[in-house]
Formats: C-alpha cells, structure tokens, sequence
C-alpha cells in the first residue's frame, strides 16, 4: 500500500473535524436528538393537537437544543473566536429568540400544511419539527460565525 493511502485513526479526526461548518453539523446532529427526543417524550406522555400546548412543548425543546449548542460550538466549532463575555451571550441570545421565533413559526406551519395530507399526526408532527430544525439552524449558522463567535482584530 502506497504511503499517500495510508492514515491512522488519530489523523481521521483531523482532516473532518478541520472544517468549522462540519463541526457546526456535528453539534446539531446533538441538538437534533435532544430536540426531537423532547418533543417526542412530551407528545407520548401528553399527546396533543392544542396549538398552546405544541408551541410549549417546541419552545422548550428548543430551549434544551440551544444550550447544548452554545455549551458545544463556543468549545468546539467556534472555539478559536469564543470568548465567552457578556457580548458574545449577549448576540447567541438574540440569534436564539429570533430562531425560536422562525423554529415555531415553521413548526405550526407545517402542521397546519400537513394535516391536509393521509399521514399519522404523530409523523405530521415529525416532520414539521424536521423542518423547523434545518430553517433556524442556516440562520444560526450565519449569525453564530458572523456575530456571535465573530473573530476580533487582536484574534
């Protein structure tokens, strides 16, 4: 085997954890999981189709996702730029509401638009949840390299 083929297992890590937006995935990958699996614990032991109730159970999943990600990107996929103070909580805090904002907006939405179809509530449900996870998350995305965890002159 030529030398250009071989790697080892601690050179992998390396080369697909180098890029921030791969780490940006990998930490919402995480989210994802906390997000949906509160979601869907809430709607098994209190299962509902009151719109108060969803945009309850989607506020606080999100909450419990958006702190993971603040915990996780400012040491992992920001953590060059992360610096921790009051600014930069200050600036992931207004991304997050207006996430949130545009996480149940999207949620109801889809609900609403899906319930026209032949599927499970419980998969409208999913579904709608899926989406309003990939929306925020391309605004988070931007909002967290460009102002949040934004490099400084002295970095």
């Amino acid at each position: 085997m030529s030398n250009a083929l071989r790697f080892s297992a601690s050179q992998l890590p390396k080369s697909i954890f180098k890029h921030q937006f791969t780490q940006f995935l990998l930490v919402g990958a995480l989210n994802a999981i906390i997000d949906l699996g509160f979601l869907n614990i809430a709607l098994y032991l209190w299962p509902t189709t009151n719109q108060n109730l969803l945009i309850l159970f989607n506020t606080i999943a999100y909450l419990l996702a958006i702190l993971n990600s603040y915990i996780w990107n400012s040491r992992f996929a920001f953590r060059r730029q992360a610096r921790k103070d009051l600014r930069e909580k200050s600036y992931f805090l207004i991304q997050a509401v207006v996430s949130l904002i545009i996480s149940n907006t999207v949620f109801l939405g889809g609900i609403y638009l899906l319930t026209f179809s032949d599927l499970s509530f419980w998969l409208v449900q999913n579904l709608s949840k899926l989406v309003a996870m990939i929306t925020p998350s391309i605004f988070s995305f931007i909002f967290m390299k460009y102002f949040v965890f934004r490099k400084t002159k002295t970095q």
